[in-house]
């Protein structure tokens, strides 16, 4: 099986973010991350595709799961498996 591609949308002031990606990077998932800080056109464009508006935004194979809680919820689930999560 292949390995999911992440994306993760952040900003530069965001704790959230930061322990995201140190989850990320201990479970050895290789992510994507887009810095929103001085993005106002990607912000609004990331809350018309994901509805969120919080940070970080996390896409796995295109599909929004949400932010670091919906993460962490996803991993203690049995990990970022992209057919299980295509299927969700």
């Amino acid at each position: 099986m292949s390995m999911p591609r992440i994306q993760m949308y952040t900003t530069a002031t965001c704790g959230y973010c930061h322990a995201a990606k140190v989850l990320l990077r201990r479970e050895h998932l290789p992510f994507e991350e887009i810095d929103l800080t001085m993005d106002e056109r990607g912000r609004a464009a990331l809350v018309r595709r994901t509805g969120g508006q919080s940070f970080p935004q996390i896409l796995v194979d295109g599909r929004p799961i949400g932010g670091f809680k919906e993460l962490v919820q996803t991993l203690h689930a049995g990990g970022l498996d992209a057919a299980e999560l295509r299927a969700a």
